[in-house]
């Protein structure tokens, strides 16, 4: 996870006053990427071409991902709250 991201989810901890276990479930949530890095949907548009997204622990969180396949690795770039208006995707 990105530094970026990483400020992302402590954001949307304190501002969506989400349970203690939130890191915990969002690691589970993006478990899957490891073995499987073009399970989410690939985003085509407004500059996050190349860049995919899977939902996080809650279904309004969008976690925004990278696979860097030269070195076999995905790096989660954003965690989001898709229903503002406010997030870094709204309008793309």
């Amino acid at each position: 996870m990105s530094a970026a991201a990483a400020e992302d989810l402590a954001r949307l901890e304190l501002t969506h006053r989400l349970p203690g276990d939130t890191r915990n479930r969002f690691k589970r949530s993006v478990r899957a990427l490891s073995r499987f890095p073009r399970l989410g949907t690939p985003l085509e548009a407004g500059g996050w071409e190349g860049f995919r997204y899977v939902l996080g622990p809650w279904r309004w969180m969008i976690v925004v991902y990278e696979h860097l396949e030269a070195e076999d690795r995905v790096v989660i770039v954003t965690v989001q709250d898709g229903r503002s208006s406010a997030s870094a995707l709204a309008g793309r």
